[in-house]
């Protein structure tokens, strides 16, 4: 038993997971735009300070210091100068704003230090909560602090998280409601699929998907689909005929018993009511026994094509065809002795098989060729892998209109022969069933020409 196939709604499915992975990808943006802003703007911060500090090495000899602090500070820099000689300078808001002059020391003068260029000075930032600073020794012993504020970074990146966490909203929104619409332009062809197995469904067995491009995903699906249903239709097709024949085959089964059983209640009730002389008693027990074999016949037949249409098993056997069919054409010349049945010569013909069911093929063929000619000639053959016998009579041969239908069941291609004469149409649908049980075969060659012949293929055997 099949396990039920799950069904969520499928533009729903579709709609969360795209939202859920939109979601991801945009807080993976925001978080690495956070860290990689963060890092530039502290970063430019930093050399911003490293220039300054690059700037007042190389203005050291050209400027007093109240000139090189007022140089120095603006976008975002403080500075404070202390000269050698005990002076301070400060310049912009983190320094105060104000110029002292401290009194001089008696330490004795510093060694001027060798002035620091701009990448090896911003080494020396160091970072107190929010606060940047920079300190440089400058030639001639004056010292110059840098000062920057972090915070505008900090501020510049939640003001950059607020925008992102707000478009990412905006776009999460359009997500949600915009997946849906384009999901539903995207599973029109599924819809469309529904449809036509609904119109297959009330009846309409005819339509088919038929993809335009059968190589992608829906095209491969719709192609599976039709093919299922080719197959479905092609069943149902397959049935309804199947039942039509089986309808036919009844009605023609009883209509065949139905005249031996009515001579059969003839006779009875002949020589029950009238009680005729011991001649016309004797005639009409004739006529009963002759029905009762003729009904007990056709009710063998219709056991025999029953067992067929259910597998009729073989007891498979080495013979030789050829024997097979002497021992056939004997049994009919006792059989028939007015008609002429010839066998031709041939080699041995090994196949294995069930010889009394080989020897009832041959004697329907027999018996069919008699009711059409007064010759029959009896041919065995070889071919390769294949063997078998040839029976050919002399009469006018099967019509190429009727060749379709000679081995159909209770089918009498002469309607005007008559029944007792004729049979009942199922010899040689008995003699086909029973020749594809061994694993051969039985045709009508040559359709149309004069003379008919039936050709018996059997699989040689080793």
């Amino acid at each position: 038993m099949s396990a039920p196939l799950p069904s969520p709604s499928l533009r729903r499915r579709v709609t969360v997971m795209a939202v859920l992975l939109i979601g991801v990808l945009l807080l993976v943006l925001a978080v690495v735009t956070d860290v990689v802003l963060g890092d530039r703007l502290e970063g430019q911060l930093r050399q911003r300070l490293a220039d300054r500090a690059t700037v007042a090495s190389a203005l050291v000899d050209q400027v007093d210091a109240r000139d090189l602090a007022r140089r120095l500070e603006g976008d975002g820099v403080s500075v404070v100068v202390r000269t050698s000689g005990g002076q301070t300078y400060a310049e912009g808001p983190l320094a105060g704003g104000t110029t002292r002059v401290e009194p001089p020391t008696d330490r004795p003068a510093p060694v001027p230090p060798t002035p620091l260029t701009g990448p090896a000075a911003g080494k020396d930032v160091v970072q107190t909560g929010d606060r940047l600073s920079l300190v440089t020794r400058l030639a001639g012993g004056d010292t110059v602090t840098l000062l920057a504020d972090a915070a505008d970074v900090r501020r510049t990146q939640d003001q950059v998280r607020l925008a992102l966490a707000i478009a990412a909203a905006v776009v999460l929104v359009a997500t949600a409601v915009g997946v849906p619409l384009v999901v539903r332009r995207a599973l029109r062809p599924l819809e469309q699929m529904t449809a036509v197995a609904r119109s297959i469904t009330a009846g309409d067995r005819e339509r088919r998907l038929l993809p335009r491009s059968p190589d992608t995903d829906l095209g491969r699906a719709a192609s599976a689909f039709d093919d299922a249903f080719d197959a479905v239709v092609g069943a149902e097709t397959r049935a309804v005929a199947s039942e039509e024949r089986l309808r036919g085959f009844v009605s023609d089964a009883a209509h065949e018993l139905r005249t031996p059983l009515a001579g059969i209640q003839v006779s009875a009730e002949r020589v029950l009511r009238d009680e005729p002389p011991r001649a016309e008693r004797e005639e009409a027990m004739l006529g009963l026994v002759r029905e009762t074999r003729r009904a007990g016949r056709l009710v063998e037949d219709l056991l025999t094509m029953a067992r067929i249409d259910q597998g009729l098993p073989v007891d498979g056997e080495p013979l030789d065809l050829h024997e097979v069919a002497r021992d056939a054409v004997a049994r009919d010349a006792v059989r028939h002795p007015e008609a002429e049945a010839t066998l031709g010569d041939s080699p041995s013909l090994p196949v294995r098989g069930d010889a009394d069911r080989l020897a009832q093929v041959l004697g329907n063929l027999l018996d069919n060729a008699h009711h059409a000619g007064t010759s029959v000639l009896v041919e065995p053959w070889a071919d390769g892998e294949r063997v078998g016998v040839d029976v050919v009579d002399d009469g006018p041969g099967v019509p190429l209109a009727d060749a379709h239908r000679i081995f159909d069941r209770l089918v009498r291609l002469d309607a005007s022969r008559a029944r007792h004469a004729g049979g009942a149409g199922l010899g040689l649908p008995i003699a086909r069933g029973l020749a594809r049980a061994h694993g051969g075969d039985l045709e009508l060659v040559d359709p149309g020409a004069a003379g008919a012949r039936f050709r018996l293929s059997l699989p040689r055997s080793d």
